[in-house]
């Protein structure tokens, strides 16, 4: 029997430092309108959804920065939006800044079920950026001063998605440029990864030296890859636009299990991008090349998970 999913991607555009949760909930409402219309069953937002990318702006106490966290979802700020994925049967996914009862502090995304449940957590594991103020810098991403590294890995569940149920996955950012994450997936048999971003279109690390092209171009050469090799969908979502003065690129994306980019966002502003998933793609890469079962040489990979910095080989030196 056929399994299908209509993926919705839902591209932002920028959100203000001024602006409340009000103006970014009630975008997201009509973007779930827009999802029912097209026949969408599940939509993917991006990371830090609700705010703007705070991690730009220094606080030396932490306290000061607790008004861009959620203590629950919902809230009375984020209930408009559980209610419409109510109204509209869409399942939907939502990163946000997550601050726990005990007053940790994450970077996360949910998977919500129409009916409001909360079906699968995801806790951002690659922070990139730094925790302390860096005067050489002319923008901070202080993402390891404002959150711990995730603590849940990398799970999946399998759930309803549609009529479907579907083995679902999350990554979050800069969680997709690195492929132990996709194969930690990929090995729970994942068909569907949701990951939302906020990425500058400059790379601040390299003072202006990586060619402005090359920052969408590598961000899809992950994504694209991790689903070949893992053989899964993933809906790759990101705000875009002038954030406070910061140009994020956009240039949201679903690809498939072959890799393909199914559809592509190309404005600058909220967006809808939707496809038509058949799951039975992930079949064909589980069987054949990507057979782990069948292929897999885990005696070989003792340094992915042995070593952490990189380190020198030895030397070649001539016999004679």
């Amino acid at each position: 029997m056929s399994r299908r999913l209509v993926l919705a991607a839902a591209q932002l555009g920028p959100i203000q430092k001024s602006e409340g949760r009000d103006v970014a909930v009630g975008r997201m409402v009509r973007l779930l309108e827009t999802a029912h219309r097209r026949g969408a069953e599940v939509v993917v937002f991006p990371e830090l959804a609700l705010t703007t990318f705070f991690p730009r702006w220094y606080h030396e106490d932490l306290a000061e920065a607790d008004h861009w966290y959620e203590t629950a979802l919902p809230s009375n700020a984020t209930a408009p939006l559980f209610e419409a994925a109510r109204k509209f049967n869409i399942g939907f996914h939502l990163g946000y800044a997550e601050r726990t009862p005990e007053g940790r502090r994450f970077n996360t995304a949910v998977y919500v079920h129409p009916s409001g449940e909360v079906v699968l957590k995801y806790r951002k594991v690659h922070l990139p950026g730094h925790a302390e103020y860096d005067p050489t810098r002319t923008v901070q991403h202080l993402e390891k001063r404002y959150f711990e590294v995730g603590d849940l890995g990398f799970p999946v569940v399998r759930a309803p998605v549609g009529e479907a149920q579907v083995n679902i996955g999350m990554m979050i950012c800069n969680d997709r440029r690195w492929p132990e994450a996709w194969r930690v997936l990929g090995l729970q048999q994942v068909e569907l990864v949701m990951l939302g971003y906020n990425t500058p279109s400059l790379n601040m690390e390299n003072r202006g030296f990586e060619a402005h092209h090359l920052r969408v171009f590598h961000s899809h050469l992950s994504i694209q890859a991790g689903c070949y090799q893992n053989a899964c969908f993933a809906a790759g979502v990101a705000k875009a636009g002038d954030e406070d003065g910061h140009e994020l690129f956009g240039h949201s994306i679903i690809v498939n299990p072959q890799g393909e980019i199914m559809a592509q966002a190309t404005s600058w502003g909220d967006e809808l991008i939707v496809a038509d998933c058949d799951l039975g793609m992930c079949e064909l890469g589980r069987r054949t090349i990507f057979n782990f079962a069948a292929h897999r040489r885990v005696e070989a990979y003792g340094r992915i998970t042995g070593q952490t910095g990189s380190a020198a080989p030895a030397e070649w030196v001539p016999k004679g």
